[in-house]
């Protein structure tokens, strides 16, 4: 395993970090989740992301009872507030309310003191800026969480919040997207805002929901038991499930094999390029699929292969910085 700087705070995390996004609580089974936990921490894997909306809580719940045995500070457990965890009008959002009830209930899930890394899970047009982050703040000054992020917030809101987190002086250290060879919306206004402000990336969905792994082809159907095939996560990959991206995907497979990687591989460290990576995101529902993904840590690709990458997938590629504001909420969920 390599390890980075997440930002430019002094925390070091895994570069490869694993998320319970979708497995844990709901499609994979408790025992093999810990298995995958356990392989994880095995390869050094020691940063561990979660939200309390995945499962509505029980993904929190299962990776708590998966890291109890380990020792706590050698640890860095990242989670999120914002989405509804509840029917209530005050169980979603940023609301000072909702953070301040919403850190002791994943810290209760997660049985732990406190999280690494307290995060936005979005931007909430409904509750403003200043409550939102002096909510954060006080979680921060509580011994609750140690920093503060924000997940898939534009640009221009990282600004403001990175201006007024140091007027709190608390440390907004990282921004959580979406990033991959084939989404790459990031790269033209948030990683350039974020360079600037000593925030680092943290990454998801590095191989585009599993299509830069080359399981899907062309003119066929999605394999039984994929995302593709699963109601929670066909909505994601159903972007990529075309004839024109997917070809484009097969024809990585002899620059795969020319850097000893498999596609999946060649995905995860193609992100991790990136100098404003912290850290890119991994799931996963087998331990041999965390065993291959971890092998990406560490493995720099040379700029000829990086160009001709490019150049395959470039008309593919979504590059619209707008798509993070298009995709952002619009009014509270």
């Amino acid at each position: 395993m390599h390890y980075r700087h997440l930002g430019n705070s002094g925390m070091v995390i895994s570069e490869i970090t694993y998320g319970n996004w979708l497995t844990h609580g709901s499609q994979v089974a408790e025992d093999a989740a810990v298995a995958c936990v356990r392989t994880a921490l095995e390869a050094g894997v020691t940063s561990f992301d979660t939200a309390d909306v995945y499962a509505q809580g029980a993904a929190e719940e299962v990776l708590g009872r998966a890291l109890k045995s380990e020792r706590r500070e050698g640890l860095e457990i990242f989670t999120k507030v914002f989405n509804p965890v509840g029917p209530g009008r005050n169980d979603r959002g940023l609301s000072r309310k909702h953070i301040m009830e919403s850190i002791d209930n994943s810290l209760r899930r997660l049985q732990t003191d406190y999280v690494d890394l307290y995060q936005a899970h979005r931007y909430d047009p409904a509750t403003p800026l200043e409550e939102v982050m002096e909510a954060f703040a006080d979680v921060v000054r509580s011994g609750k969480a140690h920093y503060i992020g924000v997940s898939e917030w534009t640009a221009e809101q990282i600004r403001a919040g990175h201006a007024m987190a140091r007027e709190l002086r608390i440390p907004l250290v990282s921004n959580q997207p979406q990033y991959s060879a084939l989404w790459r919306v990031v790269e033209g206004e948030v990683v350039p805002t974020c360079r600037e402000l000593g925030i680092g990336q943290i990454v998801f969905s590095p191989i585009a929901q599993g299509v830069l792994t080359g399981k899907y082809l062309p003119g066929q159907e999605a394999p039984a038991g994929s995302r593709a095939t699963d109601e929670r996560g066909a909505d994601f990959v159903s972007r990529y499930l075309r004839d024109e991206v997917l070809e484009r995907v097969q024809l990585l497979r002899p620059l795969a094999d020319e850097a000893g990687l498999s596609l999946a591989q060649l995905a995860v460290a193609w992100v991790l390029q990136n100098g404003n990576v912290s850290a890119a995101i991994i799931g996963a529902s087998r331990p041999d699929q965390v065993r291959e993904n971890v092998a990406a840590a560490g493995v720099e690709l040379d700029a000829e292969l990086l160009r001709r990458m490019e150049e395959i997938l470039a008309p593919v590629a979504v590059t619209d910085p707008g798509k993070t504001e298009e995709n952002a909420p619009k009014s509270r969920p």
